[in-house]
């Protein structure tokens, strides 16, 4: 009897190791806090959604790779997946740069419909082949809009002559800064809070959910409503590991970032009105700038830059057309 028992307490712990071993781990990397709605949904329209063939291994709060060096990792095979900002991409593919034009997309609508159509899949197809990349889902993140301390409301480029305005790392994002007419600072995501407070930079540029989660609102006293940038992030995998996955292990990976997408794009659309009306209490006065005025100028600068020479030949105007 005992020899049985031992024999079947052997073989269960060999075929639960067999198990541990046979899933697939999923590293993941991102640099908002794991209190951030953002986190809360992954965890469980994602990771949850795995289920257990997957052992999901997320990262928050830059702790494991700090913004901007992510998909260089998963370029090494050091991070399996990562929650990308489209800038990230530009050194080495400089075409996706059209999709961090300011006032590219009119709305959320828009910007949805844009991603759910085909009229990107040539592009996706060279971040792939040049950065060894599968996008998954672009998880919508929140229309962006000016944060600063100030006296007086800032209602057109020229009125953010001067102000440095943080902006995240990367040449891309700088310039939109500088086409927006400030100062732009590179400043890490976690560290823009103490930035503001120290007086390292005057604003920064994020949607009422960031700025209500990292608590920019208590070191503001404006905010204009620019929705400059509609965002959506780049929810990404490595290339090797994607195709290290068997075709139903890649489905299902597939539809739980679909999961994520959908899930998060609901979130965030009725956080932006909540939280909205909690920065406004909290003192802040939230204005409509002339986003007209601004919209003129910053389409006027990137025409002129080099920004503008890497877009893939018609994409502007089929991104315009849809919805229209």
């Amino acid at each position: 009897m005992r020899l049985t028992i031992s024999i079947s307490a052997i073989a269960l712990m060999a075929a639960t190791a067999a198990m541990a071993q046979d899933k697939v781990t999923l590293i993941y990397s991102d640099t908002v806090a794991e209190n951030d709605p953002r986190s809360v949904i992954l965890k469980e329209s994602f990771g949850a959604c795995l289920g257990d063939e997957f052992d999901f291994q997320p990262y928050f709060g830059a702790t494991l790779f700090k913004q901007g060096t992510e998909m260089n990792a998963m370029q090494r095979g050091n991070l399996d997946m990562g929650n990308l900002a489209i800038f990230d991409f530009y050194n080495q593919v400089p075409s996706t740069s059209v999709l961090g034009t300011p006032f590219l997309f009119r709305d959320y609508d828009h910007m949805r419909a844009v991603y759910d159509s085909d009229v990107l899949k040539d592009l996706e197809a060279e971040i792939e082949a040049k950065a060894e990349v599968k996008i998954l889902a672009y998880p919508y993140i929140g229309a962006r809009h000016i944060g600063y301390k100030g006296d007086k409301e800032v209602m057109t480029p020229e009125d953010l002559k001067g102000m440095k305005l943080r902006m995240p790392p990367g040449e891309g994002w700088q310039f939109i800064g500088t086409a927006m007419g400030a100062t732009p600072v590179p400043v890490p995501f976690t560290e823009v809070y103490t930035a503001m407070q120290t007086g390292a930079i005057d604003g920064q540029d994020n949607g009422f959910p960031a700025t209500y989660s990292m608590k920019f609102y208590e070191v503001m006293t404006h905010m204009g409503t620019t929705a400059h940038v509609i965002a959506a992030n780049e929810f990404t995998i490595g290339l090797d590991k994607w195709n290290s996955l068997t075709e139903s292990q890649q489905t299902k990976v597939q539809g739980c970032a679909d999961n994520f997408e959908a899930d998060l794009d609901a979130e965030t659309l009725r956080l932006e009105t909540e939280l909205r009306a909690k920065i406004e209490e909290a003192g802040v006065d939230v204005y409509m700038p002339d986003n007209a005025a601004f919209q003129k100028h910053v389409l006027g600068v990137y025409a002129d830059s080099k920004f503008s020479a890497d877009w893939p030949e018609g994409l502007v105007d089929a991104i315009v057309a849809i919805g229209q």
